[in-house]
């Protein structure tokens, strides 16, 4: 650093030195409009692939019965769906400034939803979420140059939550599909989608993280997008404009943004779309086995250093990895060759194995590590108990019943063989702390605090002289596995 003694310095040097500092001051400086232009730019992103984005409406067919949608904003309604929120019914009688019969239920189609897509082929192949069309009885596809197509489902799978349907049209602009390996943490990408109707809405951010694990089947990417209701199936997109994701979910406490979404990753979508377009279905591999993580604490004490694979807590009775010699206690480290790193890969390894197909697999056990050869199956679709129907007598279910959100009935003696059980009652719906518990439609209780049920009047007994201010095991059957989970009353 170079200091001035200006007791000594002549006028000539400070006129130097005055000259150094005008110009100095006199340098220019960068200018604020090129530092914007480091910021990334849209438009030209929008106007590439916004063509591609689609907005899907699925309609309903309704009973004189049955309580019509047509009152409620159907672009509310998959809002309301999709976080389990309960749905607003239609008022029965004629509305304030309504001619008479408006409001009271007609027999026709009546709006269910609103959602997104986007092209996939040019010959009308779209892809969107499986819960955007679940339950519909027309889809219809609006293009943004405002045409209509009524579309076919070509096949949903619930599992990926992935969706295709068809529409009947050529020369389609079709989507470029990135690579979601490609993809890194921080780097910008966009979203186009109908949220709350809106159509063609576009909202930007970043790749929060990759990988995220909230799903059995799908390792998400989790973005700081602003993705509301009716956004779901839309495209996530990078900065070369490729669909690298589904916008499928939100994390929310409001049912809006709030800064946390996820999006299915475009590989496991376009493997899942392909097997529904030959097939209509998706089939997964499964050998049978519950497993869970793997602690520092478990993986030091067995000696296996640190701590990763699939902790197995139970296997399945002559199922594939008991004929395979898998023992409960193994730690599975591999799978087909992989490494298994957290308990939640291996579900996502085995399911993307072909059915019948023969695969190696390393267990750690006693302190060594064994390889054993395992047949793959097929996962089966859960067997779960048909809802009673409407008109059938139930049983009237306790104050305390409904204070744990259980709604319940008893099993015919044609469910109980199906399932092959003896005894248990059917939920018929939850909510509250049921629904916190776990518990969901289809589901069977086979005990309550240990004690066996047979019927919805043995349950209700059995709770009535529970202590309502400590947690109440229940064992439940959901397909072929028997489970626990834990309700409590205050929760």
């Amino acid at each position: 650093m170079i200091r001035f003694n200006f007791k000594t310095l002549h006028a000539g040097v400070f006129s130097v030195a005055m000259a150094v500092t005008a110009s100095t001051l006199l340098m220019p400086v960068t200018p604020a409009v090129a530092q914007v232009r480091s910021l990334p730019d849209f438009t030209d992103l929008v106007e590439q692939v916004g063509p591609s984005v689609v907005n899907i409406r699925t309609l309903e067919k309704v009973s004189p019965r049955q309580n019509p949608m047509g009152q409620v904003d159907p672009d509310m309604l998959e809002f309301f769906r999709r976080f389990g929120l309960p749905i607003p019914k239609a008022p029965n009688g004629p509305q304030p400034g309504l001619p008479p019969g408006h409001g009271q239920p007609n027999q026709g189609e009546q709006p269910r939803g609103v959602g997104s897509g986007f092209i996939l082929t040019s010959d009308g192949m779209v892809m969107t979420n499986a819960h955007v069309v679940d339950g519909a009885d027309e889809v219809i596809v609006t293009l943004t140059d405002k045409r209509e197509f009524k579309a076919k489902i070509i096949g949903a799978d619930k599992r990926s939550d992935v969706a295709v349907v068809k529409i009947e049209a050529t020369g389609l602009p079709a989507v470029k599909v990135g690579d979601v390996n490609r993809l890194k943490v921080g780097e910008w990408v966009m979203a186009i989608g109908s949220p709350f109707g809106l159509e063609n809405t576009v909202t930007a951010g970043i790749v929060s993280a990759k990988q995220r694990d909230t799903g059995d089947y799908l390792p998400f990417i989790q973005t700081d997008v602003a993705i509301n209701p009716g956004n779901s199936g839309g495209p996530l997109i990078n900065m070369r404009g490729e669909v690298v994701g589904i916008n499928s979910q939100i994390y929310s406490r409001s049912g809006g943004s709030m800064g946390i979404s996820f999006a299915i990753p475009m590989d496991e979508a376009v493997r899942v779309s392909e097997q529904l377009r030959a097939t209509g279905r998706v089939t997964r591999g499964r050998i049978g086995v519950q497993i869970e993580p793997v602690s520092k604490d478990e993986a030091e004490s067995r000696g296996l250093g640190a701590p990763y694979g699939a902790l197995v807590r139970g296997v399945e009775t002559g199922g594939p990895a008991d004929k395979a010699g898998v023992e409960a206690g193994d730690i599975i480290i591999k799978f087909d060759g992989k490494r298994v790193e957290k308990s939640s890969d291996l579900p996502r390894m085995v399911g993307s194995t072909k059915p019948g197909a023969k695969s190696a697999m390393t267990v750690f056990r006693s302190g060594a590590s064994k390889d054993l050869m395992v047949t793959v199956a097929e996962i089966e679709a859960e067997k779960v108990a048909a809802k009673a129907p409407e008109d059938a007598p139930k049983s009237k279910a306790s104050k305390i019943t409904q204070a744990m959100g259980l709604e319940l009935s008893d099993l015919t003696d044609a469910v109980k063989k199906e399932l092959r059980i003896k005894g248990g009652v059917q939920v018929d719906g939850t909510s509250g702390a049921a629904a916190r518990a776990g518990l969901r439609e289809g589901d069977v209780i086979m005990a309550v605090a240990n004690v066996p049920v047979t019927s919805v009047a043995g349950f209700e007994k059995t709770v009535v002289d529970l202590d309502k201010t400590k947690p109440v095991n229940i064992l439940f059957r959901r397909g072929e596995w028997a489970q626990y989970t834990v309700i409590r009353f205050n929760s």
